[in-house]
């Protein structure tokens, strides 16, 4: 198991409900507030898949607390909408359906009365682990009518670098689900490496989230002011074109422009005499490049599949970050800084993750983005050139023959 060498946060319970009021139609629309017209624009009925899949996608693993925050003692999550209480029984996590039939009380509030099992708080009744069928009723005595007679659903769990993973997805009785290597990048399950990362609950649909990781154009004015970038050279704008690569929809810059001259207002650039380390378009033009992310042969160094995983590839090292779907207004933000090394190298990339990338890269720099992801208010919207990314993004989640999760909660949640 590749070493994790963060002290990650307690997962966080979704905060105040922020429903997003339904989008006005395209056109002009009526300002309330001040009375002109105002401006309306694009809705996302050309993207019918998308615009409905406000809680993710099912039948994929979907990263949750790391490892070491799954004891004996349940606990809960909520991905896609689902309620879940996770519980270490041995060597094996196993995930349930947090809410016992009987009266809807959360099972994460239980006992582990008995091995293997789990107990509600409110009457007793008892559930195997395994196959949350219903073993016994406690305040009903051993010969309780009910026994067997009903059940929890459970979900398929692993565990992969570090974290808990769990599979939503619709299973027919006895039928496994495809292995979690499928949703998990080659390059993370193939090499030696070593990472580090971070988890949290923020503000904002995962869908908001998504765009931002792959939007073409925010990184070199929203983040020009991030610590990360102190000496680091940013484009003031690029050309830029997606290329398909497997499973990965890339970025690949065309022209690059460090600074530019806009008519009637004045010239814009991101240079400056400190910084002297120019950030590369792709990692294998730099001049000493992992040779495991060199094998990658990525044309652009931003890329992102299905079904919400971006990957940011510099020259020694990826940071990954996944968008898993809470609950229509929170997302839980996964960050990962990988280094394919082993030895002293590894030991020292885990103490500059610690000593500086943590709270530079997945504190500072992120924080950025979370601001974006919770006020961002869309659609309508107005699209432009470097939205080439979203609308890339948006067209192939429409050809990718997805299953939405459901909003109206389904049976047994």
């Amino acid at each position: 198991m590749p070493d994790n060498p963060t002290t990650a946060e307690p997962d966080v319970a979704p905060r105040r409900p922020r429903r997003r009021p339904a989008a006005p139609r395209a056109g002009v629309t009526t300002d309330s507030v001040s009375g002109p017209p105002v401006q309306g624009g694009q809705d996302w009925s050309s993207w019918p898949t998308y615009d409905a899949a406000a809680l993710g996608f099912r039948n994929f693993w979907y990263p949750t607390l790391w490892a070491h925050q799954v004891g004996t003692k349940p606990v809960p999550v909520t991905v896609l909408g689902e309620r879940i209480v996770l519980v270490r029984d041995g060597d094996v996590v196993h995930g349930l359906h947090d809410r016992c039939p009987h009266r809807g009380v959360p099972l994460s509030l239980g006992r582990r009365q008995f091995p293997g099992t789990i107990s509600c708080p409110y009457h007793g009744w008892t559930y195997g682990l395994a196959d949350g069928r219903l073993n016994a009723v406690i305040t009903d005595g051993p010969d309780s009518p009910i026994c067997g007679r009903v059940r929890v659903a459970t979900y398929p769990v692993a565990e992969r670098l570090g974290l808990i993973w769990v599979y939503l997805g619709d299973l027919a009785d006895g039928e496994e689900p495809p292995p979690v290597d499928r949703d998990i990048p080659e390059e993370l399950t193939g090499n030696a490496l070593v990472l580090g990362g971070r988890t949290d609950i923020r503000d904002g649909n995962w869908r908001f989230a998504a765009e931002n990781g792959f939007d073409e154009g925010h990184a070199k004015y929203l983040h020009n002011t991030a610590l990360w970038r102190l000496f680091k050279v940013m484009p003031a704008w690029n050309k830029t074109r997606i290329v398909e690569k497997g499973q990965w929809l890339i970025r690949v810059q065309d022209e690059i422009h460090w600074e530019a001259e806009f008519p009637g207002v004045g010239t814009f650039t991101n240079r400056r005499w400190w910084k002297r380390i120019p950030l590369p378009d792709r990692p294998g033009k730099a001049g000493r490049v992992n040779p495991v992310i060199e094998s990658l042969d990525l044309p652009g160094f931003v890329s992102i599949r299905l079904p919400g995983l971006l990957r940011v590839a510099y020259p020694q090292f990826i940071h990954y970050e996944w968008y898993v779907p809470v609950d229509e207004d929170h997302v839980r933000y996964v960050q990962l800084m990988v280094r394919f090394e082993r030895g002293l190298k590894a030991e020292l990339f885990k103490l500059k993750y610690l000593a500086a990338m943590r709270w530079l890269f997945h504190g500072q720099f992120t924080a950025q983005d979370a601001w974006m992801v919770d006020v961002m208010d869309a659609p309508p919207e107005k699209l432009y050139r470097p939205d080439l990314s979203l609308t890339a993004w948006r067209r192939h989640i429409e050809r990718g023959g997805l299953e939405v999760q459901p909003t109206v909660r389904r049976a047994g949640q």
